[in-house]
Formats: structure tokens, C-alpha cells, sequence
């Protein structure tokens, strides 16, 4: 999945993860760590998962598919995307939308933070 990198989150699946009714800074959430991937999970339902990411340089997430459709919103730096055979670089305040079954990837050129939002389908 990642190349030289540890992921690690700091919520475990079917916890409260996120406080109600709270303003919360995003990007000083999830804090970079050296030749890493690190995610905190933020919301985990039924209807799907919303995870923060901070991702070193040179970090990268190999190519995979998932069975839904996964948004990402960059909070923080640059990060490389290759949705099916198109690359693009996007960056902070910048979104990408990464259609369901379509192989992806995510290479961190310099560090980067992002938000990903899966919503799982009322058929998945």
C-alpha cells in the first residue's frame, strides 16, 4: 500500500472520533512524521469514513481501487493524484474527486496534508 511508510491512526472503528458542535483547525489535527503516512480518522458510519492525512515527501500510496467514490481535499502542501491514466497535482484548497472501481494513487512530492471523504452507495 505505502512505500516505506507506516500509517497510523489514533481512533480505533465504531468510537465517537469527533467532537459535536466544536470548530476544529483540520490541519493541526494530524501532525507529520519523518518517511511516514499518518491518519486520524475523523467520522466512521454506515454511511461511510472521513480521514485526515499527513504524508511526508516521498511518501506514496500505491495504485488500488475502491468501491466508492473518495474526495479528496488538500489542506496542506501539494500532493501528485493518477486517477485511472491522468496525473494532475493538487493543491491546498484544491479538491479531486476519485470515481468508485477507477485505479488511483497518491505520491507526496513534498509533504501535504489532505481530507478524504469516502460515502459508500446505498447498493454498496
Amino acid at each position: 500500500m505505502a512505500k516505506n511508510a507506516k500509517a497510523t491512526g489514533t481512533n480505533g472503528p465504531g468510537k465517537s472520533k469527533m467532537p459535536a458542535g466544536e470548530v476544529l483547525d483540520l490541519v493541526g489535527l494530524v501532525s507529520y512524521a519523518e518517511e511516514s503516512i499518518v491518519s486520524r480518522t475523523l467520522v466512521e458510519n454506515k454511511a461511510g469514513t472521513i480521514t485526515l492525512f499527513a504524508f511526508d515527501a516521498g511518501q506514496s500510496l500505491s495504485e488500488h481501487t475502491a468501491p466508492f467514490n473518495a474526495l479528496v481535499q488538500v489542506l496542506d502542501g501539494e500532493g501528485k493524484f493518477t486517477v485511472g491514466s491522468k496525473v494532475s497535482s493538487v493543491g491546498a484548497g484544491q479538491a479531486l474527486l476519485m470515481p468508485a472501481n477507477v485505479p488511483h494513487a497518491v505520491k507526496a512530492k513534498e509533504r501535504f496534508k489532505m481530507l478524504l471523504t469516502m460515502l459508500r452507495s446505498k447498493e454498496g
